[in-house]
This record gives C-alpha cells, structure tokens and sequence, in this order.
C-alpha cells in the first residue's frame, strides 16, 4: 500500500527538522567564530547502504551537498572491505582526507551510525570548516603549497568517539599537529554533540511512524525528487550548451586556469563535460572528484531550488569525469582553494552555459569567491596564539527580474561574515571601513550587486597573512549582452608601504606587525542585458547614493 500523501509530507518535513535542528546545534555550541558566526558548517542524513542524501539541513552550505554523500559512501565501503573499524553504538567517525569524498583540509567531517535494533538505519554526518588543521601557515590557505601535506593534517577514516566517549589517544595526536589546539575542544563537542541531537530527534520520528513507513517515505521523497529534477531540466531545448570559466592562477604558476563545459540535454537529462579543462595545477586550486561534482549540483539547486534535495534530485544529472584535469586531484596534488574558490568557477560555468537556453531563471555570475583571509600570530603580553578566519561575500548577478543583490554570501553557502564586533572581541585586529565595494556592480539593463570593501589593521604583536580568493583578474561574467562585475582587489599596507600581492588574489606567510593593514575589496557581480537598455531614472538612483560616480555612470550606461 502506498503511503498517503498527508505522512509523506509530514515525514519530509519532519526529517527537514532533524537536520535544522543538528546546524543550530552546532552552531550554537561552537566556540570558533568562523562556524558559531558565519555558520560554516552542514548537516545531513545518509543511507545505510550506499551513502546517498536522505536529508541536509536548509540553513547548511549547498557545497557540502555532494560531497558528504561521498564521503558517507567511501565509508561504508572502507568498513566493508575492512579499511575501517566496524562500528558500534555512540561511535562517531572524524574524516578530512580531500581524496576520500572531502574538500580541502580544514572541512572536517563527523559521521555516526543510527542504530536500530541491532542494525544501522542510516547515518548522520556533519562537516565543520575548523581554523587551522596544521600545515605551512595558519588556517591552512597555503596559497603556494605544492603537495597535500604542506596545507595540513590529513585524517582517514577514524572512531573519534568510541561508544560515546571519545578516544583521548585519537584527540591528543590531533592537537600535537594543529594550530591553537587548546580552543578545538569547544568546535569537537559541538560537532559531536550536533550528531546526537539528531539521534534523538530522528528516533521520536521513527518511533511515531515505525522504521518500514519512514524508509518507504524515504524510498518515494527520492522517486519524486528525480522525477522533478527530470521536468525541470526538460525545459532546457536539446542541445550542447558550452562555456568557459577562469581560475586567476593558482598560487604558484601566474596564468590563469581555465574551466571548458558543454552541457547536452537529451532525453536522459543533462550531461556535463569538462574535458578540455586545464591539467592539473602545481598550485592548491585542483579539485577533488567530489567537489567537482558538489559543485554542479549547487549551481543546478541555484537554478531549479524548488526541486527537493535528496540524492534523487541528481539522478538526472550526469557527470562525466574530467581525469587528467585539474578538476579531478588525486593525491598528493594541493587542494586547499577547491571548495572556496574552484568550486564557485565550475558553478559559474554551468551558469554561463545555460544562461542562454534559461533566461528568466540563470542569473549572470556572482562574485564566486568566499574571500579566505587567514591570520595567525601571537600577542605577547597577553600570552597567546590565534588563528583568525574572515570569509566574506561579493555582489550577485543581475538576473531577467532586477538588479543583483549587494553583499551576498557566496556561491557555496549560506556562510555570511562573522560581525566586526564579534572579532574585534576576539582578535587583536580594527576595521577601519566596512562598506559596500562602490562601482564594483556590472552594468547591464538589470546590473550586478556590489562587492564588499573592508580594512583591517593588527593592533598588537606580530601575524601571518594569507589569502586564497579569486576573481582577481577576471571579473564575475556578464550575461546576454551585461559587463563582467568588478575584480577583487586585495592591497596590504606593511610597514607604510603598500604593495598589491604577485598573484592578485593569493599570498601566504606575509609577516605582519602592529599598526600593519590589509584591505580587500570583493568581487561585485556581473551585469544581466545590455547596459544601454537600463532604466535612466535607475541609473540617477545609483548616482545619488554613491554607488557610482556620474563620470563611471556616463561611461557604463551612455
């Protein structure tokens, strides 16, 4: 008998909670800004048997998406094959191998079973952005790192938490190898503690529908979601859709890297193909497997958000792998630029691809990337170390409706800058400006949001700086006849001198003391139409409140 349609809904609404109430969990219990603050950080529930996405939390990084299924997957079958320890009730996994379905170093994943009298029903992972996980400089963005190992400590899959308590062996090995080790405790219980919450809120569900009516729900919350993905892509006219995307450099080599996609839809669905894309790079902006393929499931939740997410939902998207790119990492390539930044360049590229055959739906690019600033140092007097992580947001794309939005979190996510308040607190840092990147939306009839322009000063002892972002020598691209958004710009004033870094958008290990600043302006988005079709009195708008000068204005829109 098919279940009705009233506990269908309750069902996927109540394992939708499951996962909410684990992110506000973590959130809520972690002491590192970067996850209490700007949220960097998901949750989800995972099949028993092959890893698929049963459910992730609506306030988690789309990004995260993918590859903690991938990541659940390559578990299960470590445990199968005996390459991982067989699990017992109140184990958790800790995991942050990019190879093995992850990111980069610095997403750490949690995975624990949900048992059932005596068998696993499913299992619930989270990921956590930790601050620094060991490596060449602190947090991790080693923007010229060369190999894995020098961006960090690279973890297989291991029982953290061994039936409930967690192993103080494992723990004290992680510490000896990471950064500011004395702070973790806090993000490691909150990760953890996340898990449980969903343990228990997911058995009053299963106890108030039986396990037979929750995995039927399941089973048929999957069926439709590919049938609505099938519908929704079935829109696209068939054909072959390309489009080019561009990586500033990745940190080493000064050229840019490019991304090659053509989507062809046919009755299957669509299929992506990146072949053609650059090789593998010596720098930390290769993906891994996984991520590349997060990557196009978030662009096409970004288009189509209204299909349910579950593993159904990609079932009509396929990906073609792009071996021998840098858009398929194997060990010991670098990959700390992956998730933040790569990631964003293939969303844009499915953007600009399908732009054309779905123009009252895909927007023009967004600023794509998520701005990592690291900082690590010591302030003597007080007797301590820190490692400070600012991300930041960018403009979005104008789109068939209106303008862009200004400030808006990046592709991946739904993380959003931690409040000045909250860092000036907790770090030995002022901002001295925080606004909009003025000018930095692209023109076009609906133009792109703007950017955001910030500048930090250290105010006490010594630090290390360094960015990984993009965007800094091609700007967001313009859609049907738009401008592209306004580049990144990144200048760091040491010692009074100021100087703009080789790589534009990427540096490592540059020593700060105090009284030393650094000032980044973000990407603004890229503009939707031609510029000449623009409403004048918009245009007038813009000018008087300052977010173009009357000459720019003149010169964008005529």
């Amino acid at each position: 008998m098919a279940i009705d349609p009233i506990t269908l809904s309750v069902i996927q609404s109540g394992l939708q909670q499951v996962c909410d109430e684990m992110d506000l969990s973590f959130s809520r219990a972690a002491f590192s800004p970067v996850i209490a603050e700007a949220n960097d950080r998901s949750d989800g529930i995972y099949s028993a048997t092959d890893g698929s996405l049963i459910a992730q939390g609506s306030q988690g990084l789309p990004v995260f998406v993918g590859t903690m299924q991938f990541s659940t997957a390559t578990l299960i079958e470590m445990i199968r094959d005996g390459r991982a320890a067989a699990p017992k009730p109140g184990d958790i996994y800790i995991v942050n191998d990019p190879y093995l379905g992850g990111t980069h170093l610095m997403d750490v994943r949690f995975a624990m079973p949900v048992w059932r009298d005596g068998e696993i029903f499913c299992w619930l992972s989270n990921t956590g952005h930790w601050p620094d996980t060991g490596g060449a400089v602190p947090g991790g963005f080693s923007a010229s790192a060369t190999a894995v190992e020098q961006e960090g400590l690279r973890l297989p899959p291991v029982r953290l938490f061994k039936q409930g308590e967690m192993d103080a062996e494992i723990y004290a090995i992680i510490c000896s190898n990471i950064r500011v080790a004395d702070q973790r405790i806090g993000d490691v219980k909150a990760q953890a503690a996340a898990l449980y919450v969903g343990e228990a809120r997911l058995g009053r569900l299963l106890d108030r529908y039986g396990d037979a009516t929750v995995r039927e729900a399941i089973a048929e919350l999957r069926a439709r979601a590919a049938r609505q993905m099938r519908a929704s892509v079935a829109r696209i006219p068939h054909g072959t859709y390309t489009a080019q995307a561009f990586v500033d450099s990745d940190g080493v080599v000064n050229r840019p890297l490019e991304i090659r996609l053509s989507v062809t839809s046919d009755d299957t669905g669509l299929v992506f193909d990146f072949s053609g894309s650059s090789p593998p790079c010596t720098g930390p902006m290769n993906s891994v497997w996984a991520t590349t393929q997060s990557s196009v499931y978030l662009a096409m939740r970004h288009i189509f958000p209204e299909v349910p997410i579950s593993a159904g939902a990609f079932e009509p998207l396929r990906i073609l792998r792009p071996e021998g790119t840098f858009l398929d990492a194997r060990y010991p390539r670098p990959v700390s630029g992956c998730a933040a930044e790569v990631s964003q360049r293939i969303a844009e590229a499915v953007f600009a691809a399908l732009v054309g055959p779905l123009p009252d739906v895909v927007t023009a690019a967004p600023a794509g990337s998520s701005g990592n600033f690291a900082l690590g140092g010591e302030v003597p007097e007080e007797g301590r170390s820190y490692v400070m992580y600012q991300i930041s947001g960018g403009g979005y794309g104008g789109y068939a409706g209106g303008d862009g939005i200004s400030n808006g979190c990046s592709t991946i996510g739904i993380s959003k800058s931690p409040p000045v308040e909250i860092m000036e607190q907790q770090f030995p840092i002022l901002y001295h400006r925080y606004a909009l990147h003025e000018g930095s939306g692209g023109a076009g009839r609906h133009r792109g949001g703007f950017g955001l322009d910030y500048e930090v000063e250290l105010l006490r002892g010594t630090a290390r700086a360094s960015f990984v972002m993009d965007h800094g020598r091609f700007g967001p691209q313009g859609a049907l006849g738009g401008e592209d958004g306004g580049v990144n710009r990144v200048v760091v004033t040491q010692g009074g001198h100021s100087f703009v870094p080789e790589h534009l958008s990427k540096a490592q290990d540059i020593a700060l003391s105090a009284g030393d600043r650094v000032h980044v302006r973000t990407p603004g988005g890229g503009g939707y139409g031609p510029a000449s079709e623009r409403d004048p009195a918009l245009v007038a708008e813009d000018v008087r409140l300052g977010r173009y000068d009357a000459e720019t204005a003149k010169r964008l829109f005529g």
